[in-house]
């Protein structure tokens, strides 16, 4: 049967469809979701008079040709919902369909004449005549209509027209003059990793173990053992590529490097090559490529950090001079305009050549997905113009649909929401900076509200070879552990960078940076050194991977703990049989405290049941709940966590 599908807009004030879940400004950006879930799509849908109106979700991925189709049912209200699931990942489009359903309204009127002393006889003709104009594509379908058709023209019994099988068949394959569908909406379906990782980003120079000597992949290699043992699902390399000499920066940010002084790696670019070129200390690409193996079969992926800046250096600056900012004078503009980065140089989005920029930075990102990365990190992607990102990404995307973007930036929220909606997979937050209670709740409670829950996928960095925040500055091994607990358990997403584990904690005074910090220096360490809580990374990380419940941001409620200086909140997995209570430490002080649970339930929809009990995730001690709830005590220099699975 051919449907020829009417826009809202010129169905003639027939139909209205209108609030529809999900949707991003009004279907401007996609909705995010994840391979295997279903999508849950409401919508307010109605006509005018008391037609009996019918309504179904339809969607396709990108490129292909067929619609699939799911039926619609009505709630309350005029409110509709349905369902479908992605089976891979890529960017499709879905739409709602409404039409007339003519045979349920006739089959309603005609039952409710039954009970009148009226004639029915010529109803009976204008159901079966409804018949002679189905055109089912289902053969079974088709081959009910055309059965009860002939009982009905043989026997002239009315009953025939109500049998159960004959409505279902027709609800499919009756002709639809008014069928009207909705504007298009964007849907992007990405692979689990977008929703759930913990990430170990570091500097692959610093790997080795003789101080002073740059490492090499060989030596990154070595290490994978040691950061696949405490759990972790993506190690996230600071650039890998040739560095600059002119104007390199020196050890603390000095404006002149000494010699033997390694530079920035942000200063991306030198006579070796640009940003398709690995440094040479670090090995040869092909030795990078035995490095991604080496990370696949410890289970870990590879993100790669993509800067988009160049030192004076670069290849391209000689290639492409229209490429880069100049000042009134003719020199070439320092990165981000600022005289401590003048050892890296911006490009210049508003050149005459600007998209030949465009596809040589597209062409950059498709190299290293060639060469196995499948994640990127981007630096501080607010730098560039917005339309640059939402291209670029959609472009990469197209070439592989498992790709994943994250801005690694710390900027305004709206406009890191902005970068959100147009494309990036997931997004860094000021959660770094948030530590009193009514912070956190207030943050994360924006993160899991809608619409931002549709879009916004936050990844919780502790800390980053930029940022070395207040609180950690005192080395405290309890506030160590207790940021390491909340951003693994408050977001599905989080990371480290490499020695929060050892607790470094040296300042530049007065500021929140690390002093020494690796951007400039090649750092080796002792990673048995004492005092360092890798078991204990290892061990959330294992209660991560072990509790569907902490594999999901979303699903979230914080609980109301009477210690201000104690946060608690309730994680719930996607599909309910997961269920974990989490009570943190903001404080070093020893708590006390009663955990009420009593509204909590465990189980999915009609098999829900009240938490009798909770299992302490870490010693294995199983608690009744006693008037709804458990009573607590949280020693942060033990542990500032609580980790309990509800049990029903």
């Amino acid at each position: 049967m051919t449907k020829t599908a009417r826009p809202v807009e010129s169905a003639s004030g027939t139909f209205h469809i209108t609030d529809v879940y999900p949707s991003v400004d009004c279907g401007r950006f996609p909705v995010k979701r994840i391979v295997g879930e279903p999508v849950e799509v409401w919508a307010d849908i109605y006509r005018d008079g008391h037609h009996v109106i019918a309504a179904a979700l339809v969607w396709r991925r990108d490129g292909d040709d067929e619609w699939q189709h799911a039926p619609m049912r009505l709630h309350s209200d005029d409110r509709w919902g349905g369902r479908f699931v992605l089976d891979r990942p890529g960017r499709y489009t879905f739409a709602i369909e409404a039409w007339t359903d003519e045979f349920a309204g006739w089959r309603q009127r005609f039952e409710q004449n039954q009970n009148s002393a009226r004639d029915l006889v010529v109803d009976a003709i204008e159901g079966a005549g409804l018949l002679t104009q189905a055109q089912a594509r289902d053969p079974a379908a088709a081959a009910v209509i055309i059965r009860q058709c002939e009982i009905y023209l043989q026997t002239g019994e009315a009953g025939a027209l109500l049998a159960p099988e004959l409505e279902a068949a027709m609800a499919g394959s009756q002709f639809r003059p008014d069928l009207t569908r909705s504007p298009l909406y964007p849907l992007v379906a990405d692979r689990l990793r977008a929703r759930y990782g913990a990430w170990y980003q570091m500097f692959p120079r610093s790997q080795g173990k003789v101080p002073g000597a740059h490492a090499s992949f060989h030596d990154c290699i070595a290490r994978l053992p040691d950061i696949a043992a405490m759990g972790f699902d993506v190690i996230l390399l600071t650039p890998i590529h040739p560095i600059g000499h002119g104007r390199r920066k020196g050890r603390n940010n000095a404006a002149t490097a000494r010699p033997g002084d390694p530079g920035s790696p942000y200063a991306v670019g030198s006579a070796d090559g640009g940003h398709d070129a690995v440094h040479p200390e670090l090995g040869t690409m092909e030795d990078f490529r035995a490095f991604v193996a080496a990370c696949r079969t410890q289970g870990m992926e590879v993100a790669l950090d993509f800067a988009v800046q160049c030192s004076p250096d670069h290849p391209w600056l000689k290639r492409h001079p229209q490429w880069f900012k100049r000042r009134p004078d003719g020199s070439i503009r320092p990165a981000g305009d600022r005289a401590q980065r003048d050892d890296a140089v911006d490009f210049d989005f508003a050149s005459e050549d600007a998209a030949a920029l465009w596809q040589a930075l597209r062409d950059v990102v498709l190299f290293w997905v060639n060469q196995g990365v499948r994640i990127f990190r981007i630096d501080n992607p607010h730098g560039q113009p917005l339309a640059f990102w939402e291209w670029l990404i959609r472009e990469v995307q197209r070439h592989d649909p498992e790709v994943v973007f994250l801005a690694g930036a710390f900027v305004r929220p709206k406009l890191m929401k902005g970068l959100a909606k147009l494309g990036f997979t997931q997004s860094c937050t000021y959660f770094t900076w948030r530590t009193l209670r009514w912070e956190l709740e207030q943050h994360v409670g924006e993160l899991i509200s809608y619409p931002e829950r549709d879009f916004f996928r936050p990844n919780f960095f502790v800390n980053t070879p930029d940022v070395l925040p207040f609180h950690l500055q005192s080395g405290e091994s309890w506030m160590f552990k207790s940021r390491l607990a909340l951003a693994a358990t408050l977001s599905s997403n989080y990371g480290i960078y490499s020695g929060f584990e050892l607790l470094e904690h040296a300042p530049v005074p007065g500021r929140e940076e690390y002093l020494n910090a690796e951007t400039y220096e090649v750092r080796v360490r002792d990673w048995e050194q004492p005092g360092n809580i890798r078991p204990y990374v290892a061990a959330l990380n294992r209660i991560r991977r072990g509790n569907s419940a902490l594999q999901q941001t979303s699903n979230l409620r914080f609980i109301g703990v009477e210690d201000g200086n104690v946060i608690g909140f309730v994680k719930e997995a996607l599909d309910q049989t997961n269920v974990i209570a989490a009570v943190i430490a903001l404080s070093a002080d020893v708590h006390d405290i009663w955990l009420p649970l009593g509204d909590t339930k465990v189980g999915p929809g009609n098999a829900r049941r009240p938490v009798t009990a909770v299992e302490d995730l870490v010693t294995g001690e199983r608690h009744a709940l006693e008037w709804g709830g458990v009573r607590l005590r949280i020693d942060p220099e033990r542990d500032p966590a609580r980790l309990l699975r509800c049990v029903a």
